[in-house]
């Protein structure tokens, strides 16, 4: 049987960008929201466009439904969606994507108190969640699209294996996951979107993207 991502918040430009590419890869998807009826409407035009049969369902009714659990939420929006999954995610792979933007300066750091958005949500799920943090620093509106996209993905998670499956989620998605370190070290990446969008908005650039240089040698599983 395949393993199946929920992506919670899936209505939403990343999750239903990301929720598009996993299931071009053949993966098992199902689409997470608060309003049901929107996830039915993204999951039936994904469906409709490739010829899958993404799932849907409420966020909770998702999580409990799925092996592994993607959150893409705005930060506002975090700690209230977390709290509403957390008994159904407990002892799985949650993936979450937070990065701590404030309206209106999105472009200036601001670090919630917790120190960063992973450990805030390591706080909320508590330590029976098998917590990743990820895809902070590549842009929705390309990952809409079918282009290449040259972006490398951090990934964060004191647990090394399920590190390891969201690499290859990020392998799935046509983009290249980095280990990264454990997750207090999500704190970088997090910072670096605001930094992202600033470089973005004074060099007039279409969703700037970070890649490492140089020959990056996989480690030994």
């Amino acid at each position: 049987m395949k393993q199946v991502i929920g992506v919670i918040g899936g209505t939403g430009k990343l999750g239903a960008a990301l929720a598009r590419r996993w299931l071009q890869a053949g993966l098992q998807v199902q689409i997470g929201s608060r309003d049901v009826s929107k996830a039915a409407d993204v999951a039936g035009k994904l469906n409709a466009e490739l010829g899958t049969s993404a799932g849907f369902g409420s966020n909770a009714e998702v999580a409990d439904g799925s092996d592994l659990i993607v959150v893409t939420v705005p930060f506002a929006a975090q700690a209230a969606t977390l709290e509403d999954i957390r008994q159904q995610v407990q002892g799985k792979i949650v993936v979450d994507t937070t990065v701590p933007l404030m309206p209106p300066k999105v472009m200036r750091v601001q670090l919630p108190p917790e120190g960063s958005a992973a450990l805030k949500a390591q706080q909320v799920l508590g330590e029976g969640v098998r917590l990743v943090s990820a895809f902070h620093s590549v842009a929705a509106h390309r990952l809409a699209t079918d282009e290449q996209i040259r972006c490398d993905v951090m990934v964060f998670g004191d647990d090394k294996a399920a590190r390891a499956e969201v690499v290859k989620l990020a392998d799935a998605a046509r983009l290249r996951g980095i280990h990264a370190g454990a997750l207090v070290n999500s704190v970088a990446a997090e910072a670096l979107t605001s930094i992202l969008i600033f470089v973005n908005k004074t060099y007039t650039v279409d969703g700037a993207g970070i890649e490492f240089t140089g020959e990056l040698t996989a480690p030994a599983e």
